[in-house]
């Protein structure tokens, strides 16, 4: 997530700009004197990589609170619209300055890293005609739900880390005025959400205010202290905290849920889809690039997902005659009647996702050579966006290890969520899905930093519902109906390119989504609902899936059948997650480069 706001190069260590102006040309000195050698460009080149990631966790406080960075953990983003302009403008400016850089000569990984640096900074400069940060808030995140995730996100080991907080703590009011400045001049712009999804917006910030101020998610670091803090500093820092919650959290929230229900929620759009915004088509083909990194066309990927829900639906009926039904129909009715098939409480879902996490814990040297080191665990959703949320997701955890990623598990009306798919979301969201591919690139000390916490949905996603099948290659779903609820995710992720390009480019209704998803699958009501809002929220993300799964099968078996007998499983694997996330064309081309040199050894070998 990039934020913008304004640079202020006191943010930036001494040392580092000292590096920086060593390396510039002086005056009078032809910048093709300088980088017509290879060794000051490579220098060059990594000091504006550490210029430009150092610009990123200052402007983006939240962003750096999360990968364990404390410097900021004082302070919010700058949403004002001066911040906006100055972040494009710097954009710019760092654009120019790697373009500047011939890459002849250098090491394939510095220019790839260069190519994506160029490659993330057009996408954030072509992103910022769109205005995103005029619609900030809808019913699947925005700063009011971000805020609460920041506390658990935020260490808490020292007198200092509580100082930071309570001044942040200070600052929400300041900072949610930024958002509703920014929400107003939307307004204006009618860049809207749809209504309805602000009405559940609205209904969060409502929750979280009303919450008295010893029960409010943000007086949880008050509930115990370093040991290294005395009972006084103990006491003043509680204090501090429920007057900074009660004086200026809460009010600031009761502020931001008035203005969402009053004032922007009647002013919502009423169709779903984005073209009917300004610039509606070409907001969406933009989405589609930048989530999908593919050029394709809505209807082209809508082809895809006909196909593909063809094949799935193909595999599942043949499951279905398996377990005694004559068609999908009749199994699907079985299971939406079967009591036994739903959960019973909120714990048992924690159980079951704690169950299947564990046994693949133990399965990954089948699939992997390298392993990551931090852990995984797993936890309750956070009560305040369940109801709105999806069955469960991931938080990656921090890099040096301080704190473990964790799948979080949404309890929400536990009575009427299936239990057939948790094995698969189990894989997806943890291992070897998510938690390892995440935790992998954060390890490597090797690459760039805005590589090791890159982030293309078409690679991150695309891995972890790759990884879903993984379950099933060492052994597991030994339940039929649990291989049936990975099928079921498999259809699931396949309907969604008929759905997400059905509601933006054909204006699709949420009723069509709705009966989509009844007619193809016996998913539960509440998974149905919060899917088909979650894909007029955030248009383009659901498409990311299964394209960025095809394209990891289309290359492994590329790599099998060119390499016979020596392909190596585990090495393809090391492959696909040892350069952190890439876009789809460049992983592409990284792993068939991998096969090539496969094959020359091969060659070499005989």
């Amino acid at each position: 997530m990039v934020r913008p706001e304004t640079i202020h190069m006191r943010a930036f260590p001494v040392s580092l700009l000292l590096i920086i102006a060593t390396l510039l040309p002086a005056s009078g000195q032809s910048t093709g004197t300088v980088t017509s050698d290879v060794a000051s460009r490579q220098i060059r080149l990594k000091a504006f990589f550490e210029e430009e990631w150092q610009y990123e966790l200052h402007h983006d406080p939240e962003f750096a609170t999360s990968l364990g960075d404390k410097r900021y953990n004082d302070r919010f983003s700058d949403e004002s619209p001066q911040a906006h302009t100055a972040d494009l403008e710097q954009r710019r400016s760092f654009l120019a300055k790697f373009e500047a850089i011939d890459p002849t000569g250098l090491s394939a990984q510095d220019a790839l890293s260069r190519s994506l640096m160029i490659r993330n900074l057009r996408t954030d400069i072509e992103s910022a005609q769109f205005k995103p940060w005029e619609m900030p808030i809808n019913q699947f995140g925005g700063p009011h739900t971000e805020l609460v995730d920041m506390v658990s996100l935020t260490p808490f080991d020292d007198a200092q880390d509580y100082d930071n907080y309570i001044s942040r703590l200070h600052k929400v009011p300041q900072y949610f005025d930024q958002i509703i400045g920014n929400m107003r001049q939307g307004m204006r712009d009618k860049l809207m959400p749809p209504r309805y999804l602000l009405e559940k917006a609205a209904r969060q910030a409502q929750e979280i205010a009303n919450t008295s101020s010893d029960a409010s998610p943000f007086d949880k670091p008050a509930e115990k202290f370093p040991s290294t803090l005395s009972q006084a500093e103990q006491n003043r820092r509680r204090a501090e905290i429920a007057e900074a919650v009660n004086r200026d959290a809460i009010p600031a929230y009761h502020k931001l849920a008035d203005f969402l229900r009053d004032e922007y929620a009647p002013q919502g759009r009423s169709e779903p889809g984005v073209w009917s915004l300004p610039d509606g088509d070409a907001r969406y083909r933009f989405a589609i690039r930048k989530m999908t990194t593919t050029d394709l066309t809505p209807d082209q990927i809508h082809e895809i997902g006909l196909k593909q829900l063809a094949e799935t639906e193909s595999e599942m009926l043949a499951l279905a005659h398996e377990l005694g039904f004559k068609d999908l129909s009749s199994l699907n009715e079985h299971i939406k009647k079967d009591r036994a098939l739903y959960a019973t409480s909120g714990q048992q879902l924690l159980d079951l996702y704690t169950k299947y996490a564990r046994q693949m814990e133990g399965e990954l040297p089948k699939l992997f050579a390298r392993l990551p080191k931090n852990k995984l665990i797993i936890v309750p959703m956070d009560s305040y966006r369940a109801k709105d949320s999806v069955p469960a997701d991931y938080t990656p955890g921090a890099a040096d290890g301080s704190r473990p990623g964790r799948i979080n598990v949404n309890e929400w009306d536990p009575e009427r969520r299936l239990l057939l798919n948790l094995e698969a979301i189990a894989y997806h969201e943890g291992v070897p899905g998510h938690h390892l591919q995440f935790s992998i690139a954060q390890e490597m000390q090797d690459l760039p930093a805005f590589r090791r916490n890159g982030d293309y949905t078409a690679f991150t996603e695309g891995w972890a519902l790759y990884s879903e099948r993984l379950g099933k290659e060492v052994g597991f779903y030994h339940d039929p109906y649990s291989n049936y609820g990975r099928l079921e995710n498999e259809m699931w992720r396949c309907i969604r390119l008929v759905v997400d390009t059905g509601v933006h480019a054909q204006h699709w209704s949420r009723d069509q989504m709705i009966e989509y998803f009844h007619r193809y699958t016996a998913m539960d009501e509440p998974n149905i609902q919060t899917e088909v809002d979650r894909y007029i929220a955030w248009p383009g993300q659901a498409l990311a899936y299964k394209l960025g799964q095809l394209e990891i099968i289309k290359l492994r078996e590329e790599a099998k059948q060119k390499l016979g007998a020596k392909f190596d499983l585990r090495a393809f694997h090391d492959e696909i997650v040892g350069n952190g996330a890439l876009p789809l064309d460049v992983l592409d081309a990284q792993v068939n480069d991998w096969i090539a040199t496969q094959e020359r050894s091969t060659a070499m070998a005989h």
